[in-house]
């Protein structure tokens, strides 16, 4: 819901003329914000790769879940598995991510583009921002599936945390693109 009325904002704004106290005239104050389309396709292409990496993570710890009932089974071996690092590998790329987009940031303030520079300019920061705090708070608890699978707790409780945290994430990449979306053609 917040995420929509941003964007309810957004496309309401710019269609908006203001008040021109100097000449008592309407006039559009919206200017199109000349984004780092070629960063900003490389951060996509993170954020992509850790929602691929999350979904990994996910049937990984589904599939041990669903033969833990098996081992459990005296005499029954599936022998040992070896699990690739999903979550550290989707922390990492999300981690990347988000630098990313601290670089676009600096790539804006380059071509002239604040957080206060005109309406335009405030809704770009605004909603990369808030989609950034959420995905800061999403790798929070990536660190915290990755910690809990480290330390081996029941399988049940490890794929409860995975599966809900890679549902986040999935989430997250399809707002992203949702946002990158607005931002790129509805300049």
């Amino acid at each position: 819901m917040f995420f929509i009325s941003i964007v309810s904002a957004y496309v309401v704004r710019q269609g908006l003329p203001t008040l021109d106290n100097r000449t008592d005239t309407y006039v559009r104050d919206w200017i199109p914000v000349q984004l780092p389309i070629a960063l900003l396709l490389v951060n996509t292409g993170l954020l992509a790769a850790s929602s691929l990496t999350a979904e990994f993570a996910r049937r990984q710890i589904t599939r041990q879940a669903a033969l833990a009932p098996v081992q459990s089974i005296p005499g029954v071996s599936l022998g040992e598995e070896s699990g690739f690092p999903w979550l550290p590998v989707t922390v990492l790329l999300g981690s990347g991510f988000l630098i990313g987009q601290w670089q676009a940031w600096r790539k804006l303030a380059d071509r002239g583009f604040y957080v206060a520079t005109s309406p335009s300019s405030s809704f770009v920061y605004l909603l990369t921002a808030a989609h950034g705090v959420h995905l800061i708070g999403g790798v929070m608890v990536l660190l915290y599936a990755a910690t809990v699978s480290l330390l081996r707790k029941p399988v049940e409780g490890r794929s409860i945390v995975v599966d809900v945290t890679a549902w986040y994430w999935h989430f997250m990449f399809l707002l992203w693109i949702g946002i990158f979306a607005l931002l790129w053609f509805a300049r």
